[in-house]
Order: C-alpha cells, then sequence, then structure tokens
C-alpha cells in the first residue's frame, strides 16, 4: 500500500488491513509522520510528537506477527495534551505547566496502549480545556484544516484537526460541554462522548470533575466506536465509573426539541440540519417532535457550575506543588505572581466567576439553585426518553469563525455550546456526525448533527450514526 492509501483509511479498516499483513505498522506510522512533518506547521495541531512512535510501531508488528489480541495494534492516536502518560511533557496547553513531565499515566492512555495503540503526540487544546475555539492555547492557535483563516473549535480542537487532516487515524480528547462534539462538528469528523462515568478520568487533567469526560474523534462512527470499546469500563482509580449493559433499542424514534431552534440558529446550518432529519427518516427513522422547556436553561447552568468547579480545581496551580513558579515576598505574593504570569485571560476569567458564585451570600442565589436546575434538566430529560430513543439537534448553532472574530465577545463563543452542554448536564451518551456543508467566503465549511441517548444509551447512537452514515452526502 502507499502511504497515500494509508492514510486515507478508517482506523477500522486499518485495523483489518494490519491484520491481513497488507500493511506494516511502521509503514503506517512512518505516513502519518510524514504527513505530521509536511502538515502540521501550518495547523498547529500537535504541541509535541513522542520521539518513540517507531520504536511503539516495531513493537506492536511484533505482536501482529505472533497473532497477539489487541484491537488498537499498530493504529495512530493522538492524545490531547491534558491526558497524562508517566515521563512524557504534558501542559494542558498552559504555561504553568510547560516541561511538566506525568509522574502517572491515565487509565484511557493506559487501556490504548494495552490494545496496542501507537501513541502520536499531544494535541492543541484551550488552556486547561477552557474554551471553544482552541483559541485560548498558551502555544498559539489550531487552525481549521477547511480554511486556515477561521478556528477549529474546541477545547480539543489539536485532536479533531489531527484526524480531520490525515495526521492521525484517531484521537482522544475530553467533553465537559461539548469539546469533542463541537471541533469535530467544525472540521467535518465523529466526535463521541459516553456516558458519564463509562470512561475513567484518573489521569485527566480536571477541569470540572461532574462534567469531565473521555471522548472519541474517529473519521466513521464505526472508528470512534472502536476507541471508545478499548477505553471504557469501570476503574478502582475512579469511584465516579461504572460499567452498565449499552442495550440498543428497537423503537427508533428521534425526538426533535424545535423550541430550541427558533432562535440563534444560522440559516444554512438549519437547513442542513432539516435535510439530516429526512435521512434518519429514509433510514427508517420516525420523527417526533418533542418538548424540552427546561433544556433551555442548560447553557446557564453549565456556566455556573461548571466555574465553580474550575475555582476549586485550579487552586492546585500555585506555584508551590507543580508547575512554574514566581518567588514573592511571602506565600500570597508567590501565588499572585505565578497565577497571573503563567495562567491565561480565560482561565482567569473562569476562577473569578467561579469563585462569585461560591462565594459567602451568593452560593445560595447562583450555586445552588443551578444545582437544582441541572437536577431537573436531567430529569426532563428521562422523561423524554420514555417516548423517544435519540434526541436530535445540530452540533453547533453556526459553522467554524474566523480566528480572532470573537474575541471581543466571549459570550458569543458561549453560545456554540448551546446544543452540546445538555448532555454534559444530564451526563447523558452523545455523538456528533457529519451533516452537510455551508459556504463561506467560497470556501465548504462542515456542519454536524448530534444525537443524544440516555445515559448508557451508547449502542443507539453508534446504530443511528452509522445509519445515517450510509444514507451518504
Amino acid at each position: 500500500m502507499t502511504a497515500a492509501e494509508v492514510i486515507s483509511l478508517s482506523a477500522a479498516d486499518l485495523a483489518a488491513k494490519l491484520r491481513a499483513k497488507e500493511v506494516t505498522a511502521r509503514a503506517v506510522a512512518e505516513a502519518y509522520l510524514a504527513v505530521i512533518d509536511k502538515k502540521n506547521a501550518g495547523l498547529n495541531a500537535y504541541l509535541g510528537i513522542y520521539d518513540d512512535v517507531l520504536a511503539q510501531a516495531d513493537e506492536a508488528d511484533k505482536k501482529l506477527t505472533a497473532g497477539e489480541p489487541g484491537s488498537l495494534l499498530g493504529i495512530p492516536i493522538a492524545l490531547k495534551d491534558n491526558l497524562l502518560w508517566e515521563g512524557r511533557e504534558v501542559t494542558a496547553a498552559s504555561k504553568i505547566l510547560e516541561g511538566y513531565k506525568a509522574t502517572y499515566t491515565a487509565t484511557a492512555v493506559q487501556k490504548l496502549l494495552d490494545a496496542g495503540a501507537v501513541l502520536i503526540g499531544r494535541t492543541n487544546m484551550d488552556e486547561f480545556a477552557m474554551g471553544g475555539s482552541t483559541e485560548n492555547s498558551a502555544f498559539g492557535v489550531t487552525k481549521n484544516p477547511r480554511d486556515t483563516s477561521r478556528v477549529s473549535g474546541g477545547s480539543s480542537g489539536g485532536s479533531a484537526v489531527a484526524v480531520a487532516a490525515h495526521l492521525a487515524a484517531g484521537a482522544l480528547g475530553s467533553d465537559t460541554g461539548g469539546s469533542v462534539r463541537q471541533p469535530a462538528s467544525f472540521c467535518g469528523v465523529v466526535g463521541f462522548k459516553p456516558t458519564y462515568g463509562a470512561v475513567s478520568r484518573y489521569g485527566l487533567i480536571a477541569m470540572a470533575s461532574s462534567f469531565d469526560v473521555v471522548g472519541t474523534f474517529g473519521r466513521t462512527v464505526a472508528d470512534a466506536k472502536l476507541l471508545f470499546e478499548a477505553i471504557r469500563g469501570r476503574d478502582e482509580m475512579d469511584m465516579t465509573t461504572d460499567e452498565q449493559p449499552l442495550a440498543a433499542s428497537k423503537k427508533k424514534v428521534v425526538g426533535v426539541p424545535r423550541a430550541l431552534l427558533a432562535e440563534g440558529v444560522d440559516a444554512d446550518v438549519l437547513t442542513n440540519f432539516e435535510a439530516s432529519i429526512e435521512k434518519l427518516r429514509a433510514a427508517g427513522y420516525e420523527v417526533r417532535d418533542v418538548e424540552l422547556p427546561s433544556l433551555s436553561a442548560a447553557l446557564a447552568v453549565y456556566y455556573i457550575l461548571v466555574p465553580a468547579e474550575v475555582s476549586s480545581n485550579m487552586a492546585r496551580y500555585d506555584g508551590v506543588r507543580f508547575g512554574k513558579r514566581l518567588e514573592g515576598k511571602n506565600l500570597f505574593e508567590t501565588y499572585r505572581k505565578t497565577r497571573g504570569a503563567f495562567l491565561g485571560e480565560e482561565v482567569k476569567r473562569r476562577i473569578l466567576v467561579g469563585t462569585y458564585a461560591l462565594s459567602a451570600g451568593y452560593a445560595d442565589e447562583y450555586y445552588r439553585t443551578a444545582v437544582k436546575a441541572r437536577r431537573a434538566i436531567s430529569a426532563e430529560l428521562d422523561r423524554a426518553f420514555k417516548d423517544v430513543d435519540l434526541i436530535a439537534t445540530p452540533t453547533s448553532p453556526f459553522p467554524a469563525w474566523k480566528v480572532g472574530e470573537k474575541a471581543g465577545d466571549v459570550l458569543a463563543t458561549y453560545l456554540a455550546d448551546v446544543f452540546t452542554v445538555g448532555a454534559n448536564v444530564a451526563g447523558a451518551p452523545a455523538i456528533s456526525v457529519p451533516a452537510g456543508e455551508v459556504t463561506r467566503d467560497g470556501v465548504a465549511l462542515p456542519t454536524g448533527l448530534q444525537l443524544i441517548a440516555p445515559r448508557w444509551g451508547e449502542e443507539r447512537l453508534f446504530a443511528a450514526g452509522q445509519a445515517f452514515e450510509r444514507m451518504g452526502a
């Protein structure tokens, strides 16, 4: 096989070719490294390439020759730069962790290694996963491969671009409010967020612990599923993990919350969404309108609870225990100088908002009210799923914007999450699949269809996503 043929294969197809001895893991790794060397400088998808990629590939070839098991043997996978791998640099795209080397390995990463994956490098992201465009990285913006004047989405923008630009066969990201699904939509790939607790968060640098989920990117639904099956499962190092049977449903009913689509959605995106709904009908799904009034509050709930958890989780970056340090006259001055110099503006903003929401006199008004609303949203979704298998929305209300276009309007960037945050608020699984294109400045930009399932309803998502893919463009 030629290098061009190798990098054009989906991860699932590549796995079959490797097992059939039609290509070696070393040849695959070399093909991807060559593309990275050619393209990464212009895209800034990777912050670092691991120095033992070819050695990993050689080890995979030995196992393939011996017929050893491993669902990902020889498959090149990229890691978002907030997943720890012992002895390797991990920065969460922040200056405060620049040069820091992980002291242990994340469970999800270890499971990739156990499955035989070849880990290529660490991908760019919004600093500490705070953002929706990868413009908040301390190490520069990741560019959209369809139009490098536009953002890749975020916070897992580097992982999305790595898959879209054929710099990896698959990738891991983290999804706190849409950080896998939204960049997948912007870059034209599949992005999957599992049920909260289906994948261990051990070794994932925390942003908001009750929302964070390790998710997967692939060129196809089968690829995203392949990676998920490799990393899922209960973990004694993360007591929020569980392993429930992922039962499929025979009803094949999709609910559409029309009221949520009434305003704020780009007209062309809405047109693509309606076309996607017709494809689902053609694939044998019944489509019904559903009422989800509480879901309209999900974005507000998210941007109270998440900054509150950010405020707590970010307290550890103080220049004392790890990371960079600027000495001050006293301990408080050391904190102030270190955090002031090495944390970015979006991180500081969310710390301030979260600290305010938790402060005396305001916790009842903001934080505890948001906690109650979160329960109401989750209960409302549970009720809806008694009548429908899946809920469908656009993944994002608009396509990728120009780099810097929304720099002066932070709230506008938050609105990109309006359809994705509900799944995180409820802990439900969701997937974004490519669903048409819109033309901007003469360039065809991808849009995505989001499907949400009840907790542990992953098989419904995979079945519907694959049925949608079979309907073609």
